[in-house]
């Protein structure tokens, strides 16, 4: 395949689509960048496949704008809009051997027999499935299977690629073997890439930027830690990463819990009903007037073993509790255990307050 990176920006302008009194898109706007690997993350029914469909044209939105490179789109079908799309079931042609799915784009675009012969060896050496070009698609494991749909998706060198939750039939293991080789191959090719999951850890692992949507809107575009760290409103924070929430109020100036006065941060977005976002590997255990944090009192519920760490649920009283997790080795320097009374420091940086919404 050509050594020249690709790609083009897509521009998303208040785009809405509805089906009866339902809005699945509700007045969109989002640009993605040339090269850039963006995620649409979000449950089921947040609007983010949709979203992708009005990309790739199986959708046609009732408003609004979607561009690429400064094209306009939405009247164009979907086999003139020169992008690559990968499902979430493959759509491999179970009648076709590996080389004929591949190949089966480039037929469709008039290439000549030698140039489909180049591009199918070279996006299957990519995949790492070179060797096995006259394999059937029914002798292919799963794992092999998503290659291949890979491949076809790459193989005309589109300067968009959609991936609608590619990776969510595979097992643990493989599916985070080909997160990285994915995330390995967008940079090599270049591509802009549109990738919808409903996985959090997913989207953190392979994308530039994720875009969270609830209820057919965007609630925050970011990096993945901007988005981990500084989450614009409680559904971000719930949504990405494990949390905690302590409610707070808001006088002089200052985030006050209970009685005590808190060195925070105040997020971007709107603060109604305010609350604290306590991530638990943030907390630390402290002694009694430890200098520098943010300090809170409680007494151990739960220790909960998980492999690498282990989990503490503390109780705060008046019917508050957090989470603290620490590394399973800490366990042999004296991890506080069940009914002890422990002394919890929050650092000012770590000490988010955000609203309830957008």
């Amino acid at each position: 395949m050509s050594d020249t990176k690709l790609s083009t920006s897509i521009d998303i302008e208040n785009v809405t689509k509805t089906y009866g009194s339902f809005a699945a898109l509700d007045n969109v706007s989002l640009n993605i960048r040339s090269g850039e690997f963006l995620s649409l993350l979000g449950s089921s029914g947040s609007g983010k496949t949709t979203l992708l469909m009005a990309l790739a044209g199986f959708v046609r939105p009732d408003a609004g704008s979607v561009r690429f490179g400064g094209r306009e789109m939405v009247f164009e079908p979907p086999h003139k809009r020169d992008l690559g799309m990968m499902f979430q079931n493959y759509a491999l042609f179970p009648h076709m051997n590996v080389f004929q799915n591949v190949a089966y784009p480039l037929k469709l675009r008039g290439y000549s027999r030698e140039e489909i012969r180049k591009r199918v060896g070279e996006a299957l050496a990519m995949v790492e499935l070179d060797k096995l070009v006259e394999r059937r698609i029914d002798e292919m494991s799963g794992g092999q299977r998503q290659r291949i749909a890979l491949a076809r998706a790459i193989v005309f060198e589109p300067k968009i690629l959609l991936m609608d939750e590619p990776l969510s039939a595979l097992d643990k293991r493989l599916r985070e073997t080909m997160q990285l080789e994915i995330r390995r191959l967008h940079e090599r090719l270049g591509m802009t890439v549109v990738y919808v999951t409903h996985d959090q850890r997913e989207a953190l692992t392979m994308s530039d930027r994720i875009a969270v949507m609830s209820q057919g809107r965007i609630q925050q575009v970011d990096t993945p830690e901007n988005l981990y760290e500084r989450p614009a409103n409680r559904f971000i924070a719930e949504f990405v990463g494990e949390s905690s929430f302590l409610p707070v109020s808001l006088r002089e100036g200052k985030a006050w819990h209970r009685d005590q006065p808190l060195n925070a941060v105040f997020s971007n977005g709107k603060l109604g009903n305010p609350h604290l976002v306590i991530r638990p590997e943030k907390l630390q255990f402290v002694d009694e007037g430890a200098q520098g944090f943010n300090l809170f009192r409680g007494q151990v519920q739960d220790v909960i073993y998980q492999g690498e760490s282990q989990l503490l649920q503390i109780d705060l009283g008046q019917g508050e509790q957090v989470s603290i997790r620490r590394p399973s080795r800490s366990s042999s320097g004296g991890l506080p255990s069940r009914g002890d009374a422990v002394v919890l420091g929050l650092h000012p940086q770590d000490c988010l307050i955000v609203g309830e919404s957008a």
